[in-house]
């Protein structure tokens, strides 16, 4: 982020003295102005771990052509690397937000971001197939800390009235890292001596620098010396949440976390593909080498920056409208999968930004879908069980990529095309959308914590 964000000076080395928050729940209390707030300087360091996180993932797909032909891959050996990145995403998932828990943010964090950060780097020295799968693999272990870590410190720093904008800068960073990849790493693969062997140490090394940053600057609220009272008075103006623990055994009986479940595995497989495919398809159908493929990737993703915003302000206009939950959250969602049909033409297509602009408005149109997606959890789900049910559908989403991954090389080998595989991203939400709604067709709350686990609602099991 762009803006500085001032900070109080200290004026005690003594260590800070507890302050009584404001009326819990006071819709009144004042927020200290922006440039006194140190929980700002909290959220832009999330936004940059956020933007690493998505450049450091994002490199291998541009430099995958380039990888492809040093290394003599196919599709399929291509396919199978990212798909060790993807399976062991998922498989961070089951323990992470446990493991955060355990350790805190400030450390938990850390430790994931530099985890990361070194199997980016660790790239550089890999030397075939199976090095490479290492790597990757232990990329996505690091790089699955990410999201649960920044959601739980953005619990810690911000009262309710500031999460949703505070989620909404950090997650941006998702897009602007997308952007940076295919600007910054072509470059660098082919001006410097080490050619691509140096993109993948120097963004790994920006994600330990961001290390540096971090512990010394991060604490809980209240052990914070720089915090003011103010501020600490206004992050603890809500009432604390009762330590209630939702367990995923008993979230996986009920049809609203499948609906989602089910959702994040058709769909976000295909943004899985288009991240890390969409600079090798485009190689393959069009020729674009690294010095052509830098434009169509940022148009892809300022596109889909753009989806983001609008699939969210489409179900929220609607709401406003008078119009339900269900009806606001699912046409928003059928007008982005609308949207993304076309793209089953972008492999057959002999214009190369007809094929750019089809799959940037897909992509834009995820983002859109995706939105309302994650919504449907809190609209479904008490506060209590959101994190866990999000936690189930990251798992199957990146099960989604893991298994797309694997099969995408193997579908372009065999046929010698990826039209099977657009003709699946084109098909996938309108399915998906399809399945949630004869599984939630009101999108009917599940009472979680009240229900015993027999009662109707649960889903069949």
């Amino acid at each position: 982020m762009s803006t500085e964000v001032g900070l109080p000076a200290e004026t005690t080395t003594s260590p800070p003295q507890p302050v009584t928050p404001l009326n819990y729940g006071n819709a009144d209390t004042i927020p200290p102005p922006w440039y006194a707030s140190y929980r700002w300087l909290i959220c832009a360091l999330l936004f940059f771990a956020t933007t690493v996180n998505y450049v450091d993932r994002a490199v291998f797909g541009v430099l995958g052509e380039t990888l492809k032909k040093e290394f003599g891959w196919s599709a399929t050996r291509f396919g199978d690397i990212n798909a060790a990145f993807t399976l062991a995403y998922a498989i961070g998932f089951l323990f992470v937000g446990w493991f955060i828990d355990r350790v805190g943010t400030r450390w938990g964090y850390a430790i994931c971001l530099t985890i990361w950060s070194v199997a980016a780097a660790a790239h550089a020295l890999a030397r075939g197939t199976i090095s490479f799968m290492l790597a990757r693999f232990m990329l996505g272990i690091g790089e699955s800390g990410n999201f649960p870590a920044a959601i739980k410190t953005t619990a810690e720093w911000f009262p309710k009235k500031e999460r949703a904008t505070a989620t909404g800068i950090f997650n941006a960073g998702s897009n602007v890292g997308a952007i940076i990849a295919p600007a910054v790493v072509p470059w660098i693969a082919l001006t410097w001596p080490g050619g691509w062997k140096d993109a993948f140490i120097i963004t790994g090394l920006v994600g330990l620098v961001w290390v540096f940053f971090w512990v010394p600057l991060y604490r809980k609220p209240r052990e914070q010396k720089r915090l003011s009272a103010a501020e600490l008075a206004y992050i603890e103006s809500d009432p604390p949440d009762p330590p209630v623990r939702v367990p995923w055994a008993r979230l996986i009986r009920f049809r609203q976390t499948w609906a989602f479940a089910i959702g994040k595995f058709m769909t976000d497989s295909i943004w899985w593909f288009y991240l890390f495919w969409f600079p090798v398809v485009m190689a393959d159908r069009f020729g674009l080498d690294l010095k052509k493929i830098g434009v169509p990737m940022i148009t892809v993703y300022l596109l889909a920056d753009v989806g983001s915003v609008g699939g969210g302000w489409l179900s929220s206009r609607l709401l406003k409208n008078g119009w339900t939950a269900n009806a606001a959250r699912k046409t928003a969602m059928l007008v982005c999968a609308i949207c993304i049909v076309p793209v089953v033409f972008a492999p057959i297509t002999s214009n190369q930004w007809l094929a750019v602009w089809l799959v940037g408005i897909a992509a834009a149109a995820h983002q859109g879908f995706s939105a309302n997606l994650f919504t449907l959890t809190s609209d479904m789900f008490p506060r209590k069980a959101v994190g866990s049910v999000v936690g189930i559908g990251g798992f199957c989403g990146a099960m989604g990529g893991f298994l797309l991954n694997l099969f995408a090389g193997r579908i372009r080998d065999a046929f010698g095309s990826y039209v099977i595989v657009f003709a699946l991203a084109g098909s996938a939400y309108l399915f998906a959308l399809l399945i949630i709604h004869l599984l939630v067709p009101k999108l009917e709350p599940a009472n979680v914590l009240e229900e015993p686990i027999s009662e109707p609602r649960g889903f069949p099991v």
